[in-house]
Formats: structure tokens, sequence, C-alpha cells
């Protein structure tokens, strides 16, 4: 039985020593090809909205099966952290199915969403963590900030603070992180929604950064920060540093593990099996209070390839079935602001995650490497989550979509260099932060291509 925090920070100390290597391959590769071999897990690459409620049961009972006999790996001491099946699923008896975002009017109540469920997705604005210029950082959430859709807000990292490189763990990083958020609180009150609930300390790349956040004129109790595990299954004491901060202080811990599909894990059921396999384990080692839902490709990293969002729909849909809890969906495309084909990733990728159960946040445009992000991406990507909740699109018809959709954008995933399009700077008005008029007709273009393809965007 867990009784505090320190029980597991003792088992970080005290657990089976392992080395690394033996990790990833004894903990990782070998029981999770086992576990899918034992479950006949599979998966039609051709479908990308999961349509198989016997399939998600799986994948839960065999992440569930992981989670307990494998554990996390803490890295630093090289010590394995064990749980039992009565303690896994204490975590998951304790996972939040409300979570209050926010202060005042502007607040939001995080919900534990239900696969095809009528009820709206949150709205999570911003690129998070997106290596992002300090003069572009301000008129960037104020993008998002603005739009009526948005209900909540993140944001990229300050790469620099008055000119001068930021580097992880120095003084640089506290200033960084503290002139995030007081950029965001000044966005919000510029926009007139000063009470908006955010995911922020992006720029806290250690947990130096994290504890210069701490503290009611940065991140609120109200407001989230990231607790993160690595590829597959490891924390660091750094990360736990961040779960045992927040004990006292209260902020919201939004655990995060970056799984690979293609990976360790391998393809898309295997890579399932060690996301909610993650997510479990965070309950208890990252003190979550909600999960982001955040694999990667590992050729691609974009979330809008069809092994990643069908591993995000089906990891929505056994949580769903089997132990509700608050899911967000990151939405990462491999193309950039003032393209097309950013459009049409941001819809098919909102079309899987709102069907599947989860939340949406984002979007971190060109993979999420540079600041080619605006407002008006995820102001769409809140319209077609609003949309397929509002018409009650069934899983069938989510289908035929993102088929389409599909054919519109996959060839970018062959281009050399990707599809990066543009700087934020480059597709709105630094005066009016409004979208130049191509991005504007771009938008409104593919609005009409939806809306012919049956779903009603407005």
């Amino acid at each position: 039985m867990i009784y505090s925090y320190l029980d597991i920070l003792e088992r970080s100390k005290s657990g089976p020593i392992v080395k690394k290597s033996d990790w990833d391959l004894e903990h990782v590769v070998i029981p999770t090809k086992e576990l899918v071999r034992k479950y006949d897990l599979h998966w039609d690459k051709h479908r990308v909205v999961p349509n198989d409620p016997d399939l998600a049961d799986r994948v839960f009972q065999a992440a569930l099966e992981l989670a307990v006999e494998t554990g996390v790996y803490c890295i630093n001491t090289e010590r394995v952290i064990r749980f039992s099946r009565e303690e896994i699923q204490q975590g998951l008896d304790r996972s939040p199915q409300k979570l209050l975002m926010g202060e005042g009017k502007y607040s939001r109540t995080l919900f534990a969403r239900q696969i095809c469920d009528p009820r709206p997705p949150l709205v999570w604005a911003g690129n998070p963590g997106v290596p992002t210029p300090e003069e572009l950082f301000l008129p960037m959430v104020q993008s998002w900030m603005q739009e009526p859709i948005v209900d909540l807000i993140t944001c990229g990292s300050v790469t620099t603070v008055d000119g001068r490189a930021v580097e992880t763990g120095t003084p640089s990083e506290i200033f960084a992180v503290r002139r995030e958020l007081r950029m965001l609180r000044e966005g919000l009150r510029r926009v007139g929604r000063p009470g908006i609930g955010m995911l922020a300390a992006q720029s806290a790349v250690s947990s130096l950064g994290d504890l210069a956040a701490a503290h009611p004129d940065y991140l609120r109790p109200v407001d989230a920060h990231l607790v993160a595990m690595f590829n597959e299954l490891i924390i660091d004491q750094d990360n736990m540093n961040r779960a045992a901060n927040s004990v006292e202080v209260g902020m919201r811990n939004a655990s995060l593990a970056t799984v690979m599909v293609g990976g360790l894990a391998g393809d898309g059921p295997g890579a399932a099996v060690v996301q909610a396999a993650s997510f479990m384990a965070a309950n208890l080692v990252c003190l979550a209070d909600y999960h982001l839902l955040h694999p990667i490709h590992i050729r691609h990293v974009a979330t809008s390839t069809r092994g990643v969002m069908w591993m995000q729909g089906i990891v929505e849909q056994a949580f769903a079935r089997n132990a509700p809890c608050i899911i967000v969906s990151d939405i990462y495309p491999k193309s950039g602001a003032g393209t097309r084909e950013l459009l049409y990733e941001v819809a098919a990728n909102a079309i899987v995650i709102t069907l599947s159960g989860g939340h949406l946040e984002g979007v971190g445009a060109a993979d999420g490497a540079v600041p080619n992000s605006s407002g008006l991406e995820a102001r769409w990507m809140g319209e077609v989550g609003h949309a397929v909740a509002r018409q009650a699109l069934s899983l069938e018809q989510g289908e035929e979509m993102v088929q389409s959709l599909l054919q519109r954008y996959e060839h970018v995933f062959s281009l050399a260099g990707g599809n990066p399009g543009k700087r934020f700077d480059q597709v709105y008005d630094l005066r009016t932060l409004r979208p130049n008029p191509e991005w504007e007709a771009l938008y409104y273009s593919v609005k009409a291509e939806l809306n012919q393809l049956g779903l009603d965007v407005h």
C-alpha cells in the first residue's frame, strides 16, 4: 500500500537494480511482444479510427499486466519502482473524473470523456514546448488566447532572455520560466480573459525551472505543469522533484509519456500497450491529475500519421471503457502555418481524438520544431472537435472523413525537409494580431471542403 510519495521515493532507491540496456530489451521489448501475442493485439493499417470494443479491452488488460510486471525504471538510481496490481488499481480508482482549471467565469472543468461523447471536447490551445524566440512569444500566445472557442491555454518554451540563450539547469532557466509566465499573464490581461487555466512553465527543462514557477504570481493551484516519463516507462529524479513539489504547492500534474510508434514497443498495438501502462504507472509515480497523450512516430514524428492516430484512439477508448480518466491529446502535425495540409492534418487528428474520448490540445505545427504556429489552426482544431460532437458523428462516419483527409495530406511525410510552412510573423499581422488574407483564405477553403465531406464546421 502506498501512503505517501515518500514510499515511491524509497522504492526508487531500494528496488531491483537493472542496467539501462537490459531495461530496454528485457523489461520493455520482450514482455511487450509477449503481451501482444498473448492478447492477440493487431490493427488494420488501412484503418485509423478504432472500432473494436473487445480489442480496446484487451489492450487495457495487457497494459495492466505490463504495469504490474515491469514497473517504472528510475534512471538515476538504476532501480525499478515496482507496484502491485492492487496499487495500480488504487491509482486508477483515484484518477480524477473532473478537474477545475482556471478561475471565476473563465474557469473550465476538465472531465473524463466517453467514446462518441456528445459533450464537446475542451480546447486547450497552444504549441506546447515549441522553441519560441522571445520577441514572438507574446503575440503568438495572444493569437490563440483571443479565440472565443479556446477554453485553456499553453505555450512554447522561451529560448532567449534579453537576447541571451537559455541554458538548462542554470539561472537563465529561472529567468526564462518566469519571463514565460509573466508574458502569459500579460497576454491574458490584454485579451480580457485573465482567469483562464494554463499548462505552463514549458520553459522549465529541469525541475529548477519548475520550482521557479511554483508561486501564485506564476503558476496557480488551478494551473498545470508537466511531470514527464521518458521512453519507455522511465522516470528520472528531476521529474520526481516536480511531482514532489506539487504535493503542497498544489499545481495540477499533467503526466506526459511520448511513446514511440515503431520504437521499442513495436508498431501500433505494442506502442498502445506501453502508452496505457505508462498512464497507469503515472497515476502513482507522477501523481497525475490528468494525462497528456502525445505518442510520436519514430520516423515521421507527427501525431497525424495513421499509426499514431490509431494509437491515440485505441488508448483513449481503452480507458473510456475500463477506467475513465481525463485524457488530453496533443496534435503535432507535420505541416506548418500557412499550408493547406496543416488544416487537413489538424482536422483528421481532431476527428479521431474527439470520437475516441479525448480533449484537444495544440497545435504544435511543423512537428513542434519551429515557431510556425498560429491561433487560426487552434480555432480550427476546436471547430472540428465541436462539430464532431454536435453532429453525433459515428466511428464509421469519422473513419470515412479521415480517409478522405489522408488522401489530401499524406504526401507530406515523403517530402524532403517536411512541410514546415511559415513563421508566425509571416502569417499574422503583428499589429492587429489577425491572420493575413492568404492564410485566412486557405482556412475558409478547407472549411468548405470539410462541409462537403459532411462535417458541418461553423
